[in-house]
């Protein structure tokens, strides 16, 4: 029978507890993403209208909030 180690999931197989880890990051990992906007196609486009200087794109943000 395999060690069983005490993890915060309580007590596991080795394999089990690698399983969670790896699932644990990703999840954090995933979280992080959402709440910076990384593939927010909307804050792109603010973004590269800011570049370009037009003040239209001001006032379309203005209105959304």
């Amino acid at each position: 029978m395999a060690v069983m180690i005490h993890s915060k999931y309580g007590y596991e197989p080795p394999e089990w507890v690698q399983a969670d880890s790896r699932l644990d990051k990703w999840y954090k990992d995933k979280r992080r993403t959402k709440q910076h906007g990384a593939f927010s196609l909307d804050k792109n486009k603010e973004v590269r209208h800011e570049q370009i200087g037009n003040g239209s794109a001001k006032a379309q943000f203005n209105r959304q909030t």
